[in-house]
């Protein structure tokens, strides 16, 4: 496997600005997932890597070599895609078979037929090798697309939304079989993604994207519990994290420059009304019951016109129109400026 570092990178298409001074590093055997909106450099990010795309400016190091310059066929990168890519005239053997045909690899004929089968092992597709590749479920299809990848053993896997195709249950049997997947064979993945269940489950680390630059990068637990900006913190939670104006608070507890409070739903603390906790919280607020699901456990309140959600850790019966007592813990509070930034406290 490999280490990837970008330094520096940016690409342009016209007046577009797709990457913009983008560095990153991405150690051996790490599974790396890039999270961001449409738009955000996801995908021209892989391509830099893969080399389909050349950067304006910076540099891609594969293992430390310099490799802005080498063909994307030398660079000895697997790339994944939403779709298939698949030889509709082939049966899963000959597809996963193909890549390792290629003259240029000299592989013994025994020597493929090893591989694939011991892909397929990995896979669970054993049964399925003398199908037709037009005779597959869209998941057993992407496993096939990921199994061509396998055989050739490359330095890295470039994986570019892969699983966005496949319907909810299949997604989730498939994010489990990566995990695994990684886990046997130690690979270094970077993984495009809009999903931020996918993100969270799959990755080592999170890069936030957004405008084509890096926005944080960190462990699940880091970006989701220590976003650096008001973008980052958005980008993780369902439900997601409440913005709250600092009207709200006594000014005396805000940092200055506060343009914005946040808090997670989770993190809210319920109570009868006019009940106030002494104990490291904010000032108790009086919010009214908009809507409540029980199957959720979540509570949506209103104060002054801005919506409050919270999550509750067991069923209650909560009413509309209904007070209650809420209290905000001060060390669950984020402050952030109006340009987004983190305030530091």
């Amino acid at each position: 496997m490999a280490e990837i570092q970008l330094r520096n990178v940016s690409k342009r298409f016209g007046d577009i600005v797709a990457v913009d001074d983008l560095s990153i590093d991405v150690m051996d055997g790490e599974f790396v997932v890039l999270l961001g909106p449409s738009g955000a450099g996801k995908t021209t990010t892989l391509r830099l890597i893969a080399g389909l795309e050349r950067p304006d400016a910076g540099n891609v190091l594969i293992d430390g070599a310099l490799a802005t310059g080498v063909h994307p066929s030398d660079r000895d990168v697997a790339f994944i895609f939403q779709q298939y890519s698949l030889y509709p005239h082939l049966t899963v053997f000959g597809n996963l078979a193909f890549p390792l045909r290629s003259p240029r690899r000299r592989i013994s004929e025994a020597d493929v037929r090893a591989r694939v089968h011991a892909v397929a092992e990995m896979l669970h597709m054993e049964s399925k090798l003398q199908n037709m590749a037009t005779h597959l479920s869209g998941g057993e299809m992407q496993r096939v697309a990921i199994g061509r990848a396998l055989v050739r053993q490359p330095k890295v896997f470039l994986m570019d939304e892969p699983l966005s195709s496949l319907d909810a249950k299949l997604r989730e049997e498939l994010r489990i079989e990566l995990k695994r997947l990684h886990r046997t064979i130690g690979a270094t993945i970077i993984y495009v993604t809009h999903d931020q269940v996918e993100a969270t489950t799959l990755a080592d680390r999170i890069g936030i994207l957004e405008h084509g630059r890096l926005v944080q990068l960190g462990t699940p637990r880091e970006v989701y519990g220590n976003p650096v900006s008001l973008s980052a913190a958005q980008r993780l939670g369902s439900p997601p994290i409440n913005l709250l104006p600092p009207m709200l608070f006594d000014s005396a507890h805000l940092p200055k420059g506060t343009a914005t409070v946040a808090i997670r739903p989770e993190d809210i603390v319920l109570h009868d009304p006019d009940v106030g906790d002494a104990r490291g919280v904010q000032d108790a607020l009086n919010l009214t019951v908009l809507e409540y699901s029980p199957l959720r456990h979540l509570l949506i309140l209103d104060r002054a016109g801005t919506a409050v959600v919270a999550t509750t850790v067991a069923e209650r019966n909560f009413l509309p129109g209904q007070a209650v007592g809420v209290s905000l813990p001060a060390r669950s509070l984020l402050y952030f400026r109006a340009d987004g930034r983190r305030v530091p406290t």
